[in-house]
Parts: C-alpha cells; sequence; structure tokens
C-alpha cells in the first residue's frame, strides 16, 4: 500500500463538500441490485464509499452514506438451480418476483437482501438504506420524471454523442472484465430509445406487470403517456399520477445524484468505459437536472483464490456471509481497506486463508508495539474499528491455523480442542475466549477442506511400514519419542521435528539449513505423517503431535 487512500478521498469530500453545500451532512453513497446473491466484488461497491465516510465522521463531520437497493429494477433472467417456471417473471420488478422456493421472505429482492443487510451489520457498516421501489412507488421522484420527461430531447442528443463513441470504444478482450459487464444488471439496459422517438420512462405494464411496454406518445401539457406492451395491452396514463414505471438507468443514476446530493460515489469498471453510466451521467446531471457529478473512483472487482471471477448472474459466487462465516469481520474489513480502489485483490476460501490470517496477526502485534508503518497503521485502525468504536474482537487468539488444525483432527469435539488449546495457551480456560475465531476456522475445515485432505489420526500402528523401515529411519524415529517429554510445547516440538534429521547426520542443533539438510528433514516429515495419518502430508508437525497425545504417539511410533 503506497498511499492512505482513505484519508486522501476524505480530504477532497470534505473540500467539495465546502464548495456545493457548507453546513450541510455530506452524502457519500452505494447502490446493490439484489438480482440474485450479493457477492464479495459487489461488497467493494460498499466498502469503498463506507470507509471514506467513517473517516470523516471520525474528523467530526456530520456524514451519511446512502446505501440505494435497487429492487426496482427488472427481474433479468432465471439463474442456474432455480425452477424454470420462475421465466413468467422475467421483466418484473425484483420486489414483485416470488422469492426463491423455499426462502421466508416476500420477495426475491427481500430474499437476497437480507444476507446483505446481516452481513453489512456484523461488519459495522452503518448506512441508509433506501428502497427505489418505495421511492419510485411513492411518487418521491414524480418532478424528476416529469424533468426527465420535458428534456427527453436534450437527454437524447447527450446518449447520442455517446452512443457514437460506445461504438468506437475498443473491444472487450479481458475475460473478467467482459464477466463484470455481463454480470451487471444496470449496465445491460437499454437507454430509452424507440421507433417511436426517445422516452427515458419506462413503465411497468398494469396488466402484466413487466418492463416489456414501448412508449408510443407523450404529451408535456397533460403529461399523458401512451405505452403498449408484448402482453397485448394498451393504454393511455398521467404521468403526473402513474407510479409504476422508471426512469432508464442512465437517467435514473444522474437523477439521484442530484435528487441525495450526493458527493462522493464509486463505480464499477463496467460503468466507466466510453459511453457508460457514469461517464454520461456526469453531463446529464449537470445539463438536465441542474446537479454535479459526485467524485467517483472506479473500482476493481475482487476475486476468489482458486475460482473464475465473480458474477453475481452466474450463481454459485461466494457472498459476504460466507467470508464471514470463516473470517472475523476486522480481517475482512482489512482486505478492502488495505488496498486502492483501483487494485484488484483475491479473498482465499482454501488454504490461502491462514497466511491471510497470519499477516493479519502480525500486523496486529506491530501496532500493539509501536513497529507498524503509518500507512498499515491506518488500514489496521478502519479495519478493526469505525468511528462508532471498535468491532467485536476474540478474546485469546490463537494462529487460524492452529485452530483449523485441531478442528480438523478433533472434529468439534470440546473437550479434546479445550484439552490441546491448553498446551499452546495455558491461560486458556474455556473456549469461548477462543471464539469466535475458533468458530470460523473449524467453519472452513468442514466446508472448504476437502475430505481426502482432512486428518484421521490412525487407530492403529501402520505394523507393516514399521517393520520395513531402515535403520536411519527406526533411529530417528526413536530419538523424537525420547525427546517426547523433554519438549513436550509448541515451541519445544518444533525444535525436537527440526532437529532430529539435523542430529542424526552429526550436525549441531544450529546448523543452517542446506539443501541435503533440507531434503533429510522432508522425509523424516512424510514418514512421520504416514505413521500417524496414514498419508504424506497433515496440519504442522507440532501441531499434530500435540492433538494426538504422547500416549498415542508413542503407541503408534513404538517399532
Amino acid at each position: 500500500m503506497d498511499a492512505d487512500w482513505v484519508a486522501r478521498f476524505a480530504d477532497e469530500v470534505i473540500a467539495e463538500s465546502e464548495r456545493r453545500a457548507p453546513g450541510k451532512p455530506i452524502v457519500c453513497a452505494s447502490g446493490l441490485s439484489p438480482s440474485g446473491p450479493i457477492h464479495l466484488g459487489n461488497l467493494r461497491e460498499v466498502m469503498t464509499p463506507h470507509l471514506v465516510a467513517d473517516e470523516i465522521r471520525r474528523r467530526g463531520h456530520a456524514c451519511v452514506h446512502v446505501l440505494s437497493w435497487d429492487d426496482f429494477d427488472r427481474f433479468r433472467k432465471v439463474p442456474s438451480g432455480v425452477d424454470a417456471s420462475w421465466a413468467e417473471h422475467v421483466g418484473k420488478p425484483l420486489t414483485a418476483v416470488p422469492p426463491p422456493p423455499g426462502s421466508p421472505y416476500a420477495s426475491w429482492a427481500d430474499h437476497f437482501k437480507a444476507p446483505m443487510m446481516a452481513a453489512l451489520k456484523e461488519l459495522g457498516v452503518e448506512y441508509h438504506g433506501i428502497s427505489q421501489t418505495e421511492m419510485y412507488t411513492s411518487g418521491s421522484y414524480r418532478e424528476q420524471v416529469l424533468l426527465a420527461m420535458r428534456e427527453r430531447h436534450k437527454i437524447d442528443a447527450i446518449l447520442g454523442q455517446y452512443r457514437t463513441k460506445k461504438k468506437a470504444a475498443k473491444a472487450v478482450t479481458d475475460a473478467d472484465e467482459a464477466a463484470a459487464i455481463e454480470g451487471s444488471g444496470a449496465a445491460g439496459e437499454d437507454d430509452g430509445s424507440g421507433q417511436a422517438g426517445y422516452f427515458p420512462y419506462k413503465p411497468y405494464c398494469s396488466v402484466c406487470d413487466r418492463d416489456t411496454t414501448t412508449v408510443t406518445s407523450y404529451d408535456d401539457a397533460t403529461t399523458a403517456l401512451s405505452y403498449v406492451c408484448a402482453c397485448g395491452h394498451s393504454e393511455t396514463v398521467l404521468l403526473s399520477e402513474h407510479t409504476r414505471g422508471k426512469l432508464v438507468w442512465k437517467v435514473d443514476w444522474p437523477m439521484r445524484w442530484a435528487y441525495e446530493g450526493v458527493i462522493f460515489e464509486p463505480s464499477g469498471v463496467d460503468h466507466s468505459s466510453p459511453g457508460s453510466s457514469f461517464v454520461v451521467g456526469g453531463q446529464i446531471v449537470r445539463e438536465v437536472f441542474g446537479g454535479v457529478q459526485p467524485i467517483g473512483p472506479m473500482y476493481a472487482f475482487v476475486g476468489i483464490s482458486g475460482m473464475a471471477k465473480m458474477s453475481s448472474s452466474r450463481g454459485g459466487v461466494p457472498t459476504p456471509s460466507d467470508a464471514l462465516s470463516i473470517m472475523e469481520p476486522a480481517l475482512l474489513r482489512w482486505l478492502y481497506a488495505r488496498r486502492r480502489p483501483n487494485q484488484s485483490f483475491k479473498i482465499s476460501f482454501d488454504q490461502e486463508i491462514q497466511r491471510m490470517y497470519d499477516e493479519w496477526d502480525s500486523l496486529d502485534r506491530k501496532v500493539v508495539d509501536g513497529s507498524a508503518l503509518p500507512l498499515d497503521v491506518a488500514a489496521h485502525r478502519r479495519a478493526a474499528s469505525t468511528s462508532y468504536g471498535p468491532l467485536p474482537v476474540t478474546p485469546r487468539v490463537l494462529p487460524y491455523r492452529t485452530l483449523a488444525s485441531v478442528a480438523d483432527i478433533t472434529t468439534g469435539d470440546e473437550e479434546q480442542t479445550l484439552r490441546i488449546l491448553r498446551e499452546f495457551d495455558p491461560g486458556l480456560r474455556t473456549l469461548e475466549e477462543a471464539r469466535p475465531r475458533l468458530d470460523k476456522a473449524g467453519h472452513w475445515v468442514a466446508t472448504y477442506v476437502a475430505a481426502e485432505e482432512r486428518t484421521e489420526v490412525r487407530g492403529e500402528p501402520d505394523h507393516a511400514l514399521l517393520e520395513s523401515l531402515g535403520e536411519d529411519e527406526r533411529a530417528s524415529i526413536r530419538m523424537l519419542l525420547d525427546g517426547l517429554d523433554e519438549h513436550w510445547s509448541l515451541e519445544g516440538l518444533t525444535t525436537l521435528v527440526y532437529g532430529v534429521p539435523k542430529a542424526l547426520a552429526g550436525l549441531d542443533p544450529d546448523a543452517k539449513p542446506t539443501a541435503e539438510l533440507k531434503a533429510a528433514q522432508r522425509s523424516f516429515f512424510a514418514l512421520l505423517y504416514r505413521l500417524l495419518v496414514g498419508r504424506d502430508t497433515g496440519p504442522r508437525l507440532p501441531t499434530l503431535l500435540l492433538a494426538v497425545g504422547r500416549d498415542r504417539v508413542g503407541k503408534l511410533l513404538d517399532a
């Protein structure tokens, strides 16, 4: 991290707010469409303004983070895994579509909003939620809708400039970027063009409730709007009274910037290319709605270690709730806080999560002892707390990889788990002191570690293998067994397992590793794993030995 991007944007936003609206609360904004699982790429849409808004609040300024739920968007397509009969709802508002089978929620939108809302609460994200269904159907945007229709020729002319530019823009060749664009519902919507002319308002049909409608005429004086629908229905409504419709996306977004007075709102790469929503919106908000485009950094998308690019339209992508089931909120916040918005990064659901946690714990120690760099301290502070106070933490911190290994070996047996963890931390009185990290590590093992990679300690010695051992192998096992009592601690066993091959080679305990010594250590470790768990690899040997216990280790290794 070469710049404190949060502080820099906070400086710009505060200065811009003082120019535009001195004395008023600063508005930062996000928008999410609950068209499917709201994934970890979408979370960046929220975390970026959240971190900036929170920094502004830390400095004593009034700041609100507006989160618009785009639940009045159309239902675009039936995702995999959902009954094909849901195709009858394509084109309806998300709040008018039934939830997936078995859901306790009232609508498709509510079903996908609920887990995201719970995750944001756990992450300490404070926001003011706005349902676009409620805003449109209540008539809150009526004046803005009528204004857009009066200025439709100006809007069409603006869009016309960018339609040409969009055609001239280079083709997308990057697979990740293409997936991101395909997964954005808003980016794929039409801009209001039609054979009868340009109309920025799209009514939902009063009979079938779909947006398969075409506006055929509009009278500015009376606000009479006529439309026909693909279902065969046609009618004329008064737009001064009609509330079952919405502005097309490229007009809707800049309208909201002006309506809410947004100073800061990021956008994904799919909204920042030539002719895209953010670029076009800057001109529309200024020339039609009399507003100013927000400060809007482009953010890169977020990948998952071992998985293809996330696209909510494809289904099965990890969500913030999935991430929070295996990691503490502070760690997940840190992953977003330490990278500039335009830097891509990956979130690990595989073995890399252990290294990620080691890095976080190392930073935590450096912050405590004062050796961390200032920029790292800032990222840590934003991860571990908000302007409202610190996030909950695990009272007694043990390495995630240790907890995962113990959970793997004990398969959740709490008595065994406590016994083993006390070997690492004698001051640990109850497992509650190791939670929630212990539970999250256990969930990771149970959910994301393949069955063939889990550890099952042998019930009986492998007599055939023991009898086949050579003289040096027998000697190495005897050295290990003879040293167990003296070295029965995590640090001691670490010294012992690395030291046995050194002693067998006649080397000093402090001898520097050579290629030959490393090869001998690997062979020794593989032998111990085969004797203890029946395969060549497993949890870290000191952890495994502590978990198995002295007596059982002796039984399984005694040749």
